[in-house]
């Protein structure tokens, strides 16, 4: 009997823009994550399951072998650091940028700059690799408030559009990073089932345009 093979993805954006891709590979899920309350799907292969997590585990999952492969955004990836894992295929989707950004014109209160962010450890690598000291706020969620309310000097996010920089009288300062998602594939799940996962690589290199 085959072993399965296990696909780590997470909802949203990522999902619906994976999907032609899975498609190219052959690869249909059997049910809509958005509405099913299953964390496991079935796809019209058999022995292909869908495991839905969020995407800041996805590269968790792969690492330690309990997904063989798996979809992260590139800022996912740099936050986690990319041990025990291949990153083969940048699918070019789900596209944007990593900034640091804040209000124009505002000089940092502190010698040294506080910043919040939910990217922590890319946040200290990109400023200690420039020899600039700064303080990391770890945050989860609405970053933009950060600045407004004195607890950050600037922030570290995704900017896709900058519509909600420009909403809350941000502005993107510095580039850090392009990212956009990555078919990321376990070390070991290469060894054993390198056949079949390199056949789902080609196929979906070839819908990405490789």
């Amino acid at each position: 009997m085959t072993a399965p093979l296990t696909i780590a993805l997470s909802k949203g954006r990522i999902f619906k823009e994976t999907l032609p891709l899975l498609a190219a590979a052959g690869i249909v899920p059997a049910d809509d994550p958005e509405t099913s309350r299953k964390l496991i799907l079935d796809t019209d292969q058999t022995d292909v399951k869908l495991v839905i997590i969020r995407a800041t585990d996805v590269p968790t999952y792969v690492q330690y072998g309990a997904a063989d492969l798996g979809i992260a955004g590139k800022d996912v990836l740099l936050e986690h650091g990319g041990e025990g894992l291949y990153e083969p295929l940048d699918l070019r989707i789900a596209r944007c940028r990593l900034m640091v950004a804040g209000r124009p014109e505002h000089p940092p209160r502190l010698r040294r700059p506080r910043i919040a962010t939910k990217f922590a450890n890319t946040t200290r690598r990109y400023f200690a690799d420039q020899g600039r000291q700064v303080e990391v706020i770890k945050l989860y969620g609405s970053m933009e408030l950060a600045p407004l309310v004195g607890l950050a000097d600037y922030i570290v996010d995704v900017v896709d559009t900058g519509n909600t920089l420009k909403a809350n009288g941000l502005a993107p300062l510095e580039h850090i990073a392009d990212i956009s998602s990555r078919l990321i594939v376990n070390k070991a799940a290469m060894k054993m089932k390198h056949t079949r996962i390199k056949a789902i690589m080609a196929r979906m290199a070839a819908a990405v345009g490789d």
